[in-house]
């Protein structure tokens, strides 16, 4: 398997900048007014995880979980993992090594650990028509995917490349889209972006059918730049921005409620 070459991206802009303004709104917001804090983005990111509590339900079991008490244990996973991320942003450590693959396999997926301890994958896997590489090829895969997101200098673009390639990758017998998204948060968050999650089935569906195809199309094409693979980046520019007016929405109402509760005292 040949990585996606970094300089062949092509990633559209005006929705990148769309995205900055966004989030230059909400630090004003949090910075300017009196009546914004800043716990109150944090607050939102961490509610965030509730929200998908209904996703995770027996009736849309392909999300993540096969019954309630699945659902359960991955919530109760993925803050603990959450947590710990917001801990080594505080602590100024960005995601970018091996080490800290391991460390949210861990804690987002302890159930695969266990049959791997700090391990890759020890067998072959497939992903729908997709063969990924074979288990001697991850260790050298994963650190030039790591190498390679060093030289690009946009965090958005960053974080989509390292969740498009790690999954092609699939580094771990299971757990591969848990980790994924949550590294992919990490440098999102490290970045002062908001975490983005999927939001229902039908885009689960969508998010797999069109990974299935950029795959494919790089199969055959490994060298180049595809309309599958853009189609991938457009789609998670698209989360990202539409979270962040969603959280832009949020925050300035909080703001205004407490304004309307002392304008009333």
């Amino acid at each position: 398997m040949l990585l996606l070459p970094t300089e062949i991206i092509e990633v559209n802009q005006k929705k990148i900048d769309q995205i900055n303004e966004t989030i230059k709104a909400i630090y004003r917001l949090i910075i300017y007014s009196r009546y914004h804090l800043d716990d109150d983005l944090l607050d939102t990111y961490l509610e965030g995880i509730h929200d998908l509590k209904e996703l995770l339900s027996i009736k849309n079991a392909q999300m993540e979980a096969q019954n309630d008490e699945e659902a359960v244990e991955y919530l109760e996973n993925l803050k603990t993992t959450l947590d710990f991320v917001i801990e080594e942003i505080i602590d100024k450590n960005n995601f970018g090594n091996e080490i800290q693959l391991f460390q949210l396999l861990r804690l987002i997926s302890p159930e695969t650990n266990k049959i791997h301890p700090n391990s890759y994958r020890k067998s072959n896997v497939q992903i729908g028509a997709h063969i990924c590489p074979e288990p001697n090829l991850i260790p050298s895969l994963v650190s030039e995917m790591l190498y390679r997101m060093e030289k690009i200098k946009i965090p958005i673009v960053k974080a989509i490349y390292l969740h498009h390639e790690l999954i092609r990758i699939h580094p771990f017998l299971d757990g591969n889209g848990r980790v994924t998204r949550i590294a992919k948060n990490w440098l999102l968050m490290f970045n002062l972006y908001p975490p983005i999650f999927i939001n229902d089935a039908n885009e689960k569906k969508l998010y797999i059918n069109t990974l299935s195809n950029s795959f494919k199309e790089l199969e055959k094409n490994p060298l180049k730049w595809n309309k599958h693979t853009e189609e991938f980046f457009e789609q998670e520019l698209d989360r990202l921005l539409i979270n962040s007016n969603l959280l832009l929405e949020k925050i300035d109402e909080i703001g205004k409620n407490r304004e309307r509760i002392k304008n009333n005292q």
